[in-house]
């Protein structure tokens, strides 16, 4: 056989080697994503399954449907939602969405004003120098996040004061402005990263052509920071949607929301699993839909948060 015969066959045998490698390598990589999907998945599935059973189903453990157990809707039932009550006056029913629609309310207006108010005091941090006392810029920022530290429960007794001084108790205002209060100093800290991101050039050559502080901010800054606003939205939208603390202690009946009502489902009978597991069920779709919509500007912005710097 010549030498270049047994070149040949080296190469060929490099290059299989070389794919086999490379199947093996993309094989794992997918086998393990998939197994993270299923262990991320799985506790949706959990409930959607759990407002099917019945009390011995739940108490055994009961996982795959048909199989396991026979699907019953008893969660739904109790919400006024399965296919024999859907169509009849209903009090649970009514109850439930009025609780969704106070969450959907609170959540999306507190998630909106905290990254309007984020994102220019983000903006004003990262461009300009600020002097307070001793604190510049840098501890600035930090006082904002630092108020993080502080336990919901050491805020209890103030607020509770505060607002009964100003009559917002059981209001969506109160809900509102608390929430934004709540999730503001994230935002500040996500939006600040990604405006100093963004090149200053950008905004000298806006000024050069002709437009303001503000026209180059809106028209310039603005677009190339939009992914990272949208991650701040959905990020304070989980965040002030799942929020049950302030919601419990503030509110009575007319503003409460769906994690007060997950909680309320115990009683002297036991806790009712089912129904618990229903509305959590029901709670947790809008996020998921918000989610799948803006997967396209998620991404955008978690990728040019991981190539800062």
């Amino acid at each position: 056989m010549s030498d270049t015969s047994q070149a040949i066959m080296r190469d060929t045998d490099a290059d299989r080697a070389y794919r086999a490698r490379w199947w093996t390598s993309r094989a794992v990589i997918y086998l393990v994503l998939i197994g993270w999907t299923l262990v991320a998945l799985f506790p949706i599935y959990w409930t959607f399954t759990t407002s099917f059973k019945t009390a011995p189903d739940v108490m055994q453990g009961a996982l795959i449907p048909f199989l396991d157990f026979e699907p019953a809707w008893l969660g739904w039932r109790s919400l006024g939602l399965s296919p024999d009550t859907i169509g009849a006056a209903s009090t649970p029913r009514d109850e439930f969405l009025s609780r969704f629609s106070n969450t959907l309310l609170v959540s999306f207006t507190a998630s909106f004003l905290a990254v309007a108010l984020g994102s220019m005091t983000g903006y004003g941090l990262s461009r300009f120098g600020y002097r307070f006392l001793f604190m510049r810029n840098q501890d600035i920022s930090f006082f904002f996040i630092s108020q993080l530290i502080l336990p919901p429960v050491v805020l209890a007794l103030p607020f509770l004061v505060l607002y009964k001084q100003l009559g917002l108790l059981d209001t969506h205002l109160g809900l509102i402005l608390l929430y934004t209060l709540i999730v503001l100093p994230i935002v500040i800290w996500i939006m600040r990263d990604q405006f100093q991101s963004i090149p200053p050039e950008l905004e000298e050559a806006a000024l050069v052509d002709g437009q303001g502080v503000w026209g180059a901010f809106f028209r310039i800054i603005l677009p190339i920071a939009l992914p990272g606003m949208v991650a701040a939205f959905v990020l304070s939208l989980v965040l002030t949607w799942n929020e049950y603390f302030f919601s419990a202690l503030i509110t009575s009946s007319g503003s409460r929301t769906l994690p007060v009502m997950v909680a309320s489902q115990t009683g002297s009978q036991g806790i009712s699993w089912w129904t618990m597991a229903a509305i959590s069920f029901a709670s947790v779709l809008p996020l998921l839909v918000v989610g799948v919509l803006l997967e396209k500007y998620l991404i955008k912005g978690m990728a040019a948060g991981a190539t800062k710097g």
